[in-house]
């Protein structure tokens, strides 16, 4: 059995489903992510899985969103 972990990025500048979407299929795209929840009302994204998350930051700013600390 693998043991997984959940991520919580706090991401900013998303404000509706197409920017919800694009955020979801960048994390999916991670290797390691095996799911991904992105809320836009609390903005951020639970991310299950053992993906580096160095990689899940760079995914989400590389398609032009902010992850916050």
């Amino acid at each position: 059995m693998t043991q997984t972990n959940q991520i919580i990025l706090r991401i900013e500048g998303m404000s509706c489903s197409m920017c919800k979407g694009k955020v979801e299929k960048a994390l999916k795209s991670i290797s390691g992510v095996i799911n991904v929840s992105v809320d836009l009302e609390t903005k951020e994204a639970i991310i299950g899985g053992l993906a580096n998350p160095a990689a899940l930051v760079k995914a989400v700013e590389e398609i032009g969103f902010k992850v916050k600390n």
